[in-house]
């Protein structure tokens, strides 16, 4: 059985970085992508980034691209987010989530296993 389990979030002032992980186990991810979504009170749960495990390719939403960075290490099956320059607005609980369907990557019903959220929250 998959278990994705995240850990590093926290509070931290705007301008600040956090790093994000995610330890997969359960199976062997070769032919999945993983990806980092996350959820504000009151909204819907919204694309961050993905990673394909294997080749990398990385996708990321427009309004991360260029502050966070999605990352992974195959030797110890952990998938990373590295959040630079956080804003206020990426408060929100952030899940890792895998999965093997050909559906878009920004979509949630393309992963079919989810962690259960670590909290980010960035102070103004």
């Amino acid at each position: 059985q998959v278990q994705l389990v995240e850990s590093g979030g926290g509070l931290v002032q705007a301008g600040s970085s956090l790093r994000l992980s995610c330890a997969a186990s359960g199976r062997t991810f070769t032919n999945y992508r993983m990806g980092w979504f996350r959820q504000a009170p009151g909204k819907a749960r919204e694309f961050v980034a993905s990673i394909r495990w294997s080749g990398g390719i990385t996708y990321y939403a427009n309004s991360v691209k260029g502050r966070f960075t999605i990352s992974r290490d195959t030797a110890k099956n952990v998938v990373y987010l590295q959040m630079n320059s956080l804003k206020p607005e990426d408060t929100a609980m952030y899940y890792c989530a895998a999965g093997l369907s050909l559906a878009s990557e920004y979509l949630a019903s393309a992963y079919g296993f989810w962690g259960q959220g670590t909290q980010v929250t960035v102070s103004s």
